[in-house]
């Protein structure tokens, strides 16, 4: 069987939830172990390398842990696609996929957990789980290590504890790492006192691929960095503390943006989706930066996945967006609309709540329904306009979304008037039809705005 074929569907294994999984995409623990009297394999010739791994293989697909039904090769045996395969998905480093005869790979069908044979270490055995599950993940590879320890001898003595390729690695041979998603701190301009901080702390913060790689993404591995004169359980429950206050900075970094900078934020979702939806060619560097934003996107509810409540999201659907300075909405006229339609999406509408406007009304939104910027320049004069573009540039206090099923925004006609008796009540009523919703409500947290199931995009 080949790997692709043992493999979980990449639709499937990207579905995979777990604690706090909008910032913490996976967990891991790994441990670094050694065979007694058998040179480390940065030092070892083909032939010991060939017997330590004639040794280990057989013992490591032998434990119960594994559950029996196990992916193992040798990695002279693996093409270069499988290789990188395994990269992407975090099963093997990028140094083990260099390897060849004397190196391979133990792999369960959960793919939670995985054993490199004669990587730096003679075993290089870790245990994955999606979200913030360092815990589970540190008890399910001390089985391992428990059962691996009953069939061969590790390399240990009572002063230095296990021995290890690298120093870094001596003592407990333990790395405890978590993946990060955080748009909100990169975007915030945060993420460099994090980094800081956490350095201080003894953690060590790194690239998408581990050490000496880059934070493709917006993604960051966050491990500690001392393995000795500390226990295994107390080195998980420090960075567990760490990543927990990490993940509060970034849910307050997110919320501050929706609040502060909305169309910046949107602006960068509304890109991402636009470039990957229409993209010919694209790199790796570029698509894992664009699709950062388009995850940021559906974290926060702006993205419909599902088309709503039962209904599937039209192609030729458009999203035209307004965004109006609070206290200009609150002073114009009832017969005036706002003077700048911002852009669209296709295959996208929705609805945008504002949270803590208590005293805005259903009524006060369908009068500030975006129109097309031909029709706002015939209703409003040349200087008149200027002065109002001038105002929603100071500060972006209120967002709303007008979603148009079916039909483009310039075949809408807006009614003056909240339904009133004869051609624009008709006309009322056919908007109403038509929209997604507008809705405000009130809420007990002011200042926030919620997305519904609406893209954004200047």
């Amino acid at each position: 069987m080949s790997i692709l074929e043992f493999l979980i569907p990449a639709n499937e294994a990207c579905r995979r939830s777990g604690p706090h999984d909008k910032i913490v995409l996976s967990s891991r623990v790994r441990l670094a172990r050694n065979l007694t009297n058998v040179p480390f394999p940065s030092h070892s010739k083909k032939a010991d390398r060939l017997r330590a791994f004639e040794l280990l293989m057989p013992a490591v697909k032998s434990i119960p842990q594994l559950g029996g039904d196990t992916f193992s090769e040798s990695m002279d045996r693996l093409p270069a696609l499988d290789k990188q395969l395994l990269v992407e998905r975090h099963l093997i480093s990028r140094e083990h996929a260099a390897k060849n005869a004397g190196s391979g790979i133990v792999l369960n069908r959960d793919e939670d957990l995985c054993v490199m044979v004669n990587e730096e270490d003679h075993l290089r055995m870790q245990a994955l789980r999606p979200g913030l599950q360092l815990r589970q993940a540190w008890t399910a590879i001390d089985a391992v290590d428990s059962a691996l320890q009953e069939r061969v001898e590790f390399a240990f003595t009572e002063r230095y504890g296990f021995l290890t390729a690298c120093p870094t690695n001596l003592g407990t041979g333990i790395r405890v790492s978590a993946m990060l998603h955080l748009p909100g701190l990169v975007l915030a301009e945060q993420i460099n006192q994090i980094i800081q901080a956490v350095n201080k702390l003894g953690l060590a913060v790194r690239g998408l691929y581990g050490e000496g790689t880059e934070a493709l993404g917006n993604v960051f591995q966050v491990s500690n960095q001392m393995t000795l004169g500390e226990p295994e359980s107390e080195i998980v429950e420090r960075i567990n503390k760490v990543l927990l206050q990490i993940i509060e900075h970034e849910e307050n970094a997110r919320i501050s943006q929706m609040e502060k900078k909305p169309a910046v934020l949107l602006n960068h979702i509304g890109r991402a989706y636009g470039v990957l939806s229409n993209s010919w060619s694209i790199s790796s560097k570029e698509a894992m930066n664009l699709i950062s934003f388009l995850r940021l996107g559906v974290d926060l509810g702006v993205f419909d996945v599902a088309g709503g409540a039962g209904r599937a999201v039209d192609p030729v659907d458009i999203v035209g967006i307004e965004l109006v300075k609070d206290q200009r909405a609150r002073q114009a006229p009832r017969h005036r609309q706002p003077t700048r339609q911002l852009g669209a999406l296709h295959h996208v509408a929705g609805w945008v709540r504002r949270v803590g406007q208590q005293d805005r009304t259903e009524a006060h939104a369908h009068d500030r329904l975006v129109q097309p910027l031909g029709r706002q320049q015939e209703a409003i004069g040349g200087a008149e306009r200027d002065r109002d573009r001038h105002e929603v540039s100071e500060q972006v206090q209120q967002l709303f979304i007008r979603g148009i099923v079916g039909q483009q925004v310039s075949e809408m006609d807006v009614a003056e008037g909240g339904g009133d008796a004869g051609e624009g009540g008709a006309a009322a009523g056919r908007n109403r039809d038509v929209l997604r919703g507008i809705r405000l409500e009130s809420a007990p947290v002011a200042g926030v705005v919620q997305l519904g199931d609406g893209v954004l995009e200047r």
